[in-house]
């Protein structure tokens, strides 16, 4: 099967990267950006194409480009596709319905994959009309990480939750170390320290049956440390600011698909 990628920034970049970890397929580029594109077929064993040359081979074809492109650029190559080839979306906040201007709605998936998939610990969300092309998105994506399936009128949250979230959670590295650094630690140390507690504790989530509040009470001894931090946190509105940081984000998330 002839996978193609248009739009290779970092996160197209990164899907490549995992498409090409999964045996029996052959990845296609975009050579729009020539310089960054060698490199990328080169960790790939990819082909590179102009676009028309690409649609016209592919199975499946990639969307990583702007939201603001993507009506003009699927209307010109469209056209030029098979029919029964399958479309990918990336664009933040472009709903199925506008995809289906110009693509096959049956043939479409939209999806929003975080920048972790880069190392294959990724979080993608994905939207479909089709309920049969579930298993091909999975099968194509199973080196990035995890995949969740969701209603559409969901995908903007997961999309504030998942693809903005690291974001959020590298300022919070960068918080923690400073705090580190503030209390006499090396940088080094102190970011291996923020960033292995983190990891440690997604993965106690991820594997726990217990509601965070009650991980978060395990580690919270009456008239200890913990709960002084805890109550400092809570008097600076940390959970709020997360809140709103997630609402902010599902907001332009809606606005850039208009």
């Amino acid at each position: 099967m002839k996978i193609g990628f248009i739009g290779t920034g970092n996160m197209g970049a990164a899907l490549a990267q995992a498409v090409a970890q999964v045996p029996g397929h052959q990845v296609l580029l975009s050579n729009h950006n020539p310089a960054k594109a060698q490199t990328l077929a080169q960790l790939t064993a990819g082909t590179l194409l102009s676009n028309p040359d690409l649609v016209s081979q592919a199975d499946v074809i990639f969307l990583g480009v702007k939201p603001y492109l993507l009506a003009s650029l699927t209307q010109d190559l469209a056209p030029l596709a098979k029919p029964e080839t399958v479309w990918v979306s990336m664009a933040a906040g472009v709903p199925l319905a506008s995809l289906a201007q110009h693509l096959p709605l049956d043939h479409t998936i939209r999806i929003m994959p975080n920048t972790p998939v880069a190392i294959g610990q990724g979080m993608t969300t994905y939207s479909l009309a089709n309920p049969d092309l579930a298993p091909l998105l999975e099968h194509l994506l199973a080196a990035s990480g995890r995949l969740m399936q969701l209603p559409e009128n969901l995908l903007d949250a997961a999309t504030a939750l998942a693809g903005c979230g690291p974001a959020f959670v590298y300022q919070m590295i960068e918080a923690l170390t400073d705090a580190g650094i503030e209390q006499g630690l090396k940088p080094s140390d102190a970011q291996t320290l923020v960033a292995q507690t983190l990891l440690g504790t997604a993965q106690m989530s991820l594997q726990s049956d217990k509601h965070p509040a009650q991980l978060r009470q395990e580690v919270t001894s009456p008239g200890g440390s913990t709960i002084a931090g805890v109550v400092s946190l809570e008097k600076h509105g940390f959970r709020a600011a997360l809140m709103e940081a997630t609402k902010a984000a599902v907001q332009k998330t809606k606005e850039l698909g208009q």
